[in-house]
């Protein structure tokens, strides 16, 4: 038999096989970092979903009491039981996820549905669980505009606004800017640790007077006029907001604080306010 005739041995050589694992390899390298920016873009797909069904709920909630927005703590200065998204029945304990004045208005309608976990936060709300720590995760990582929507509030002659009570919320006509009006948004604290929290603060007290022009805070009425931030930037460096007209935006960080009360440093895992404008403007009744 003529020898050039042979048949060639069926399979990879060693160098193809090397060859192959390298274009592989290559290819996997070029495809994972867009395959992670589209799961990424998925989970603030959702988180933006579960906002708007938060801010359709309110709005609800408001047409059948008397056009007044859900409170956000009833009664938190002497019997704190209760949250927008659930209520407890001790000081103590954490919050349980049913019972909160949202929960009929929630998809369906059934008392027993929950606030949807924003997804991008969802690895820190399971890990609060399986250490029986944190005592808001029901709100599924986001925060009400409690510092005025969760609240009735009049102003004093200082330019302060006052609770004038807590047991319902402010009513709808007080807001001459709802498409400008924050509502909800994604909102962690940053702690010993980031934690939950569902109240998506402002940068300045409202029971303090307005900043002063310059944008320095005014100390009239006593002390510091700043809250800890609460607006969690987790979506690649923005947060999903949820408008009171009922749009939802990414917004990026504009400022952040460190006050001190806790150990963490808030701005470095992406904690602080969005630009919503000077003072109390996006929160209040500008």
């Amino acid at each position: 038999m003529n020898p050039t005739l042979r048949r060639r041995p069926s399979g990879f050589t060693l160098i193809e096989l090397l060859v192959v694992v390298a274009i592989v390899a290559l290819l996997i390298g070029i495809l994972l970092p867009s395959l992670g920016a589209a799961r990424r873009s998925g989970r603030g797909a959702a988180c933006a979903s579960n906002l708007r069904q938060l801010v359709t709920a309110a709005n609800v909630y408001a047409t059948d009491a008397r056009e007044r927005f859900m409170p956000g703590a009833a009664e938190f200065r002497t019997r704190n039981l209760r949250r927008w998204h659930g209520a407890r029945t001790s000081p103590g304990d954490p919050f349980s996820p049913q019972g909160g004045p949202i929960t009929p208005y929630l998809e369906g309608g059934d008392a027993g549905l929950t606030v949807r976990g924003c997804p991008e936060f969802a690895p820190t709300l399971d890990e609060l669980s399986r250490s029986g720590s944190g005592f808001e995760r029901g709100c599924g990582g986001y925060g009400y505009n409690n510092a005025f929507a969760g609240v009735d509030r009049e102003r004093t002659r200082s330019g302060a606004w006052r609770i004038r009570s807590d047991l319902t919320g402010s009513p709808r006509s007080r807001f001459s800017r709802p498409s400008a009006t924050l509502l909800f948004a994604d909102a962690a604290l940053a702690q010993d640790r980031v934690i939950e929290y569902s109240f998506v603060e402002p940068r300045w007290w409202a029971e303090t007077p307005p900043p002063l022009p310059d944008g320095g805070a005014s100390t009239a009425g006593g002390g510091p006029s700043r809250p800890d931030p609460s607006t969690h930037f987790r979506h690649a460096g923005r947060a999903n907001v949820g408008w009171m007209d009922g749009h939802v935006s990414g917004e990026a960080m504009a400022e952040t604080a460190f006050s001190g009360v806790f150990p963490l440093d808030p701005g470095p895992v992406q904690i602080g306010w969005p630009g919503l404008g000077p003072g109390l403007r996006g929160w209040g009744y500008d």
